[in-house]
């Protein structure tokens, strides 16, 4: 499950690194790259839901086959684009399929995993994400020099196949093809749309999340157009700003264990650390005045870093309260949040990106984490002050 979202961020990181030359090439504006980006968001929220409901019906193995078919054929769908429309097509496409990549890993997670080693687990299971952040430049820009950036698109198909192949032999375990759910130690909510704590996870994982979708999809453009950067040199530095949310998964996934261990309870847990990474983000709107090239790449990598510290403790709250039966649902909802917040955003940064309004960009990026935790201690604020007392 990590190589699957390690993968999935190859295939949408690939855009996001080649954009300076796709637009020159194709006269496209940052803002309609915004739309394209918006396009894959809106699928990408509508699939997230829709294949954890999948995954929880059908079951791991067959679920994870025939998303990850699609999206490869999405993927590689993008060499054919030439204009605005047919690269929101393929986006769309792809956004479709790869909603079945967090619910994928959170269902992995619940399936295999004792209840002490699940926030790990879901580090490791969602940080392929970061890690395919980490690596698509690293990869993508030698084929991009050699064969241009059509045929970067055509790699990302083959990856996908070979994840196929290993799939069909790794899923035959018994605990990903036959899986049912342990009884649990106390009664556990039914996720429903009506409750007030399903919103609650939805505004701090959405909210919270995303400075990593502008950090990802904002950072070449800006990097380009700000501060004069050529396409070679984003492929040497653009693992930097994820190498921040690679380590960041690993480490508050630990604190989150630890914690637990100690025998904090997981609302003080979850409420702790998503207070400290509300003002840890607030430093990502400094960014436009900063004038050296390895301060911006520091700041994102630290932007990067601090907001796992949303995502982590979000989806433990989230499988705190509601029943291991809807793991694949509960990731779904989650990283479907978060898609609707960049489907919104991305489009207004990609305008004021175009205006050089850069300053209001990061701004916006920086202060919308805190309006997710805020959204989520005020819903669950009664609950809250029970544990205290």
């Amino acid at each position: 499950m990590l190589l699957v979202s390690l993968i999935s961020y190859i295939d949408r990181n690939t855009l996001a690194l080649l954009i300076p030359t796709i637009m020159k090439e194709t006269h496209l504006s940052a803002e309609q790259y915004g739309f394209i980006v918006s396009a894959f968001s809106v699928a990408y929220m509508i699939s997230n839901p829709l294949w954890g409901a999948v995954l929880d019906r059908l079951g791991l193995r067959i679920g994870m086959m025939a998303a990850v078919s699609f999206w490869t054929i999405a993927s590689m769908s993008h060499a054919l684009a030439g204009g605005f429309l047919s690269f929101a097509i393929s986006r769309t496409a792809l956004g479709l399929g790869e909603g079945a990549t967090f619910p994928g890993g959170l269902r992995a997670v619940v399936q295999t995993l004792r209840p002490a080693e699940q926030a790990r687990g879901i580090a490791v299971a969602y940080s392929g994400g970061s890690l395919g952040a980490i690596i698509t430049p690293i990869v993508i820009t030698p084929i991009f020099m050699l064969w241009g950036w059509r045929a970067a698109f055509l790699f990302t198909g083959a990856i996908g196949v070979a994840w196929l192949v290993m799939w069909y032999f790794v899923s035959r375990r018994a605990d990903v093809r036959d899986w049912k759910p342990e009884p649990a130690s106390k009664p556990l909510a039914q996720l429903r749309f009506g409750d007030a704590r399903v919103w609650s996870f939805i505004l701090a994982y959405g909210l919270g999340a995303t400075p990593l979708g502008f950090v990802m999809y904002a950072a070449a453009i800006y990097l380009n157009q700000a501060m004069g950067k050529d396409q070679a040199f984003l492929g040497k530095v653009l693992w930097i700003p994820p190498l921040g949310w690679e380590i960041g998964y690993f480490f508050w996934g630990w604190l989150v264990d630890r914690m637990t261990a100690r025998g904090i309870p997981k609302m003080t847990t979850v409420r702790r650390l998503m207070f400290s990474s509300v003002f840890l983000s607030l430093p990502l709107a400094a960014v436009p005045w900063m004038t050296e090239t390895w301060l911006v790449l520091l700041e994102l990598f630290f932007a990067m870093f601090v907001i796992v510290g949303f995502v982590v403790p979000s989806v433990c709250y989230a499988t705190h309260v509601y029943s291991a039966q809807s793991a694949g649902l509960i990731a779904g909802i989650g990283a479907g949040a978060y898609g609707a917040i960049v489907a919104l955003t991305m489009p207004v940064f990609g305008h004021l990106f175009d205006i050089r309004r850069y300053d209001i960009a990061f701004s916006i990026a920086a202060i919308l984490p805190a309006l997710g935790y805020f959204g989520w201690f005020w819903i669950n604020r009664a609950e809250l002050r029970a544990v205290r007392e």
